[in-house]
């Protein structure tokens, strides 16, 4: 059986970057990021996770960090240029960006929003993401996801 094509993978198929998936049950409905690391048998340091927080002036930004560390809001409201930023409510996340809880990818968005990636990605060969859906994760170099969302590197997690 092959895997079904979300909407990040057709997006990255057609910008002709290279990917692997890993799919995981969640039958268990435990869909944070290290559960979904030791489910695949992949280390934690290799796994992100994609949060959306919104600026002072109603701009929401993308923020992707390992999954073992917290977002530091003041460094994510710096990496933007912003006075502070504020996670959005889980109830909103589809509604921006077309995805949900534990399936939210930094890839193919409604909209394409500023998007920072932990710095510490620069340190691996590949790292993994949401593919867009609860269960499934793709795997790819991370100057290629930098590239695929434009994204930008800072330092983002707490100490």
């Amino acid at each position: 059986m092959g895997t079904v094509k979300t909407n990040a993978m057709r997006m990255l198929d057609r910008a002709k970057i290279a990917y692997k998936t890993h799919s995981y049950e969640v039958k268990d409905g435990a869909v944070d990021g290290i559960t979904a690391a030791k489910k695949l048998g992949i280390a934690p340091e290799k796994v992100f996770k994609t949060l959306v927080t919104q600026g002072a002036d109603r701009q929401y930004f993308v923020f992707v960090v390992p999954v073992e560390r917290e977002l530091d809001l003041k460094k994510a409201a710096r990496a933007v240029g912003e006075k502070h930023v504020e996670m959005i409510p889980v109830k909103d996340l589809n509604k921006v960006t077309g995805y949900i809880r534990g399936g939210c990818s930094p890839v193919g968005m409604k909209k394409a929003y500023g998007t920072v990636i932990d710095r510490s990605c620069g340190q691996l060969p590949e790292m993994l993401v949401s593919a867009g859906k609860v269960g499934q994760q793709i795997e790819l170099a991370p100057q290629d996801l930098i590239a695929a969302v434009h994204a930008k590197t800072a330092d983002l997690v707490r100490e």
